[in-house]
């Protein structure tokens, strides 16, 4: 609530395009939908409702599920702030109850602030965690980070660089693999062409930089190809981008989190599409932040917004057929 997601919900939902992609309700506090729609200049008919089985769906009104738990009048904006980040949780933990009971297909949620997540009082190291964990998920799951051109995966997500070379592991770049090849064809993609990057500067060298191409890495692509599996690698990181903008693959596994957040965020940053891949409920948000220097400016592009909620539609459509 205190960075720009309020506006680029408002935008969105004012521009009304995805309507025919998507039912779409709200759910939240209907005074931080005001807040959005007077920092994005737009007006906004909705309609609240106390259960999503009343919306009544021929309705031009934006239906909201009004939770009266966030008054945006109490809590500073433009800052990290632990209550928001409290709240917000709340709120996500709502809609994944509403989505385990039948009553929602997917979640797209605006950026959120992981400090604030976990200083409020959700101890995950991200939200990603944390919706493993609500939906009592057993079993390798990861994030999609997903352009125009192509979509990336991860062999470790959120943490340290050090900790993360220790869990390249065959069975965690297996379960990598896997997870995309099912993410990207759940996403339209019938048959996935995805490339694995390899950990070490130049491939190794041939050894001399890390054997973990050598030993690690290769042995377990070729297994993955056996397997049936269009994948190759291990590619080295100063090209594999490269091939993907070529549209050669239309998936690249990272072996840790930067190395596919800096390609993607520097080629489509108000574009670019989070998805908590391998859970029971479809999850999706903006891969930008909560631009805490321009809230209430009016100047937030609403773009990753629209393409994450076109995503999740895809995948929860996918999902019921």
């Amino acid at each position: 609530m205190t960075g720009i997601g309020p506006e680029i919900c408002a935008k969105v939902l004012a521009e009304g395009s995805l309507k025919e992609e998507a039912r779409i309700v709200v759910v939240g506090d209907v005074r931080v939908l005001q807040l959005g729609c007077t920092d994005a200049g737009v007006e906004l008919a909705w309609r609240r409702y106390e259960k999503i089985s009343d919306i009544d769906w021929s309705s031009d009104d934006v239906p909201i599920i009004d939770l009266g738990n966030i008054d945006p009048a109490t809590i500073e904006r433009g800052a990290m702030s632990p209550e928001s980040g409290r709240l917000s949780g709340d709120t996500l933990k709502t809609m994944i109850d509403l989505a385990l009971a039948g009553e929602l297909d997917g979640i797209c949620f605006a950026p959120l602030n992981k400090g604030a997540l976990h200083r409020g009082g959700w101890k995950y190291h991200d939200e990603h965690q944390m919706f493993a964990a609500l939906t009592q998920h057993v079993g390798f799951f990861g994030e999609m980070n997903a352009i125009k051109e192509f979509a990336t995966f991860r062999v470790t997500s959120h943490v340290s660089l050090r900790e993360a070379i220790d869990l390249v592991t065959p069975e965690r770049i297996t379960s990598a693999v896997r997870l995309a090849n099912a993410t990207l064809k759940a996403n339209g993609i019938v048959a996935p062409r995805l490339a694995v990057a390899a950990l070490n500067p130049h491939n190794g060298e041939g050894g001399l930089f890390g054997d973990e191409e050598i030993r690690i890495i290769r042995p377990t692509v070729e297994r993955l190809h056996a397997e049936g599996i269009d994948c190759a690698g291990p590619i080295s990181s100063d090209v594999i981008f490269l091939k993907a903008m070529k549209q050669e693959y239309d998936g690249v596994v990272m072996m840790y989190h930067d190395q596919g957040q800096i390609a993607t965020k520097l080629l489509g940053f108000n574009r670019g599409v989070t998805v908590t891949a391998g859970l029971k409920v479809v999850f999706a948000t903006p891969a930008h932040g909560t631009a805490f220097d321009i809230v209430g400016q009016g100047q937030a592009n609403p773009g990753g917004l629209e393409h994450a909620l076109r995503i999740a539609a895809r995948m929860a459509s996918a999902r019921l057929h």
